[in-house]
C-alpha cells in the first residue's frame, strides 16, 4: 500500500455566512506621509488655539484706536494747557483744569440741567415703556407690526426728530401752543424759558427711547414662566395684582439694567439740546437754561478751543459714570441676596 505524502497547511479561519473575509492590516505610513500628518496636526492645534483671538481682534484693534487711545490722550491733555489750534503745544498745569471747572458756575449749571433733564426724561420713559410692554405681552392682532413700530423712533435720526419737535414746540406757530390755546392756557416760550425748554428737550429723548426700552421689557416678560400667572389666577389674583406680585418682581434685574443704561444715556445727552437751540449753538439757550454737560464739553473744546479744559470735563463725566456703575453693582448684589 502506497503512502501518499500529505502537505500540512494552515487552514484559513472559516468565513461566517454573510460576512467578509478579513482584510490586510493597513500598511505603515511612509516617513513623508508621517511628516505631513504631523504638520497638519500642529496646524490644527494652532488653529484651535489662536483662531478665537483672530476673530475678536478687530474689536480690540478698533477699541485701541478709537477708545483706549483717546481716553489716555484726553487724560494726559487734561493735565496740560493746550489749545485746539496747537494740539501738540502743551504746557503742564497739573490739576488746574479740574479746579477751574469745579469753580465754574457754568459747569454746575450744566450738571444741574443734566440731572433734571435726566430725571424728567428717564422716569416717564421707563414707566411708559413698562405699560406698553405689558400691553404687547397679551395676544394682539398685528402684534409684529406694533413691535416694529416701537423701534421706528429709535431708528429715526436725531436731526430729523429734533426738527419735528422744534416745529411742535414753536412759540408762535407750534402745535403744542395751538392745543394749549383751546384749554385756556397762554402760549409758552418753550425755547427760552428754563423749565419748558427742559421739558421739550426731555420729550425728544422720551419719544426716541421709549419703544426701545419697551421691547427690552417685553422680552423679559415673555421669559417669565406662565405657571406663575396660572397659580396667581387660581388664587383669585386680578390682572393688576398679577402685574404687581408676579411681573414686577421677575423684572427687577431688567428694570435695574434699563435704569442704569438710561442714566448713562441721560448724562451724555448732546444732539437733542444742540439742535433744539434756536441759535444752533452750544450754549443751550440764551441763558444756558438747557445746556447739558455734553454741550458744555463741546463749547469748551470746539467753540472756545480749550482742549485741556474740555479733556478735564470729559474725564469728570467718565468718573461720574464709574460711580453710577459702582452703585449699580452694589444694588444688584443686594437684590440678588434678597431674592
Amino acid at each position: 500500500m502506497t503512502r501518499m505524502a500529505t502537505r500540512h497547511t494552515t487552514a484559513a479561519p472559516p468565513v461566517k455566512e454573510g460576512g467578509a473575509a478579513p482584510g490586510r492590516p493597513p500598511a505603515a505610513p511612509t516617513e513623508a506621509e508621517q511628516r505631513r500628518r504631523n504638520r497638519l496636526s500642529r496646524r490644527w492645534q494652532r488653529d484651535m488655539r489662536w483662531s478665537p483671538y483672530a476673530f475678536v481682534s478687530p474689536f480690540f484693534l478698533l477699541f485701541l484706536a478709537f477708545g483706549l487711545f483717546p481716553l489716555i490722550y484726553t487724560g494726559w491733555a487734561s493735565l496740560h494747557q493746550v489749545e485746539m489750534t496747537a494740539p501738540t503745544d502743551m504746557t503742564w498745569v497739573g490739576m488746574r483744569n479740574y479746579t477751574r471747572i469745579f469753580d465754574d458756575d457754568f459747569f454746575w449749571n450744566a450738571a444741574r440741567n443734566t440731572l433734571t433733564i435726566g430725571i424728567i426724561s428717564t422716569v416717564p420713559q421707563l414707566l411708559m415703556a413698562m405699560g406698553l410692554a405689558h400691553i404687547l405681552n397679551y395676544k394682539l392682532r398685528a402684534s409684529t407690526f406694533y413691535r416694529v413700530a416701537m423701534l421706528a423712533p429709535y431708528a429715526t435720526s436725531i436731526a430729523a426728530a429734533s426738527l419735528v419737535f422744534v416745529l411742535l414746540f414753536g412759540r408762535d406757530y407750534g402745535m403744542i401752543n395751538w392745543a394749549l390755546h383751546f384749554v385756556g392756557i397762554d402760549a409758552v416760550d418753550w425755547q427760552n424759558d428754563k423749565w419748558p425748554s427742559q421739558i421739550a428737550v426731555s420729550s425728544i429723548v422720551i419719544w426716541r427711547w421709549t419703544g426701545y426700552n419697551a421691547l427690552i421689557y417685553l422680552a423679559a416678560m415673555q421669559a417669565i414662566p406662565q405657571d406663575l400667572y396660572e397659580s396667581a389666577a387660581l388664587d383669585g389674583a386680578s390682572r393688576w395684582r398679577q402685574f404687581l406680585h408676579v411681573t414686577l418682581p421677575s423684572l427687577r434685574p431688567t428694570i435695574l439694567f434699563t435704569v442704569v443704561v438710561s442714566t448713562i444715556g441721560a448724562s451724555q445727552v448732546f444732539g437733542e439740546p444742540l439742535l433744539f437751540d434756536a441759535n444752533k449753538g452750544a450754549s443751550g439757550g440764551a441763558e444756558h437754561q438747557f445746556q447739558t454737560l455734553g454741550l458744555y464739553l463741546y463749547e469748551q473744546g470746539w467753540v472756545n478751543q480749550h482742549l485741556g479744559r474740555a479733556s478735564a470735563i470729559a474725564w469728570t463725566m467718565f468718573l461720574i459714570l464709574i460711580v453710577v456703575g459702582i452703585v449699580n453693582y452694589v444694588i444688584s448684589r443686594r437684590l440678588r441676596a434678597s431674592s
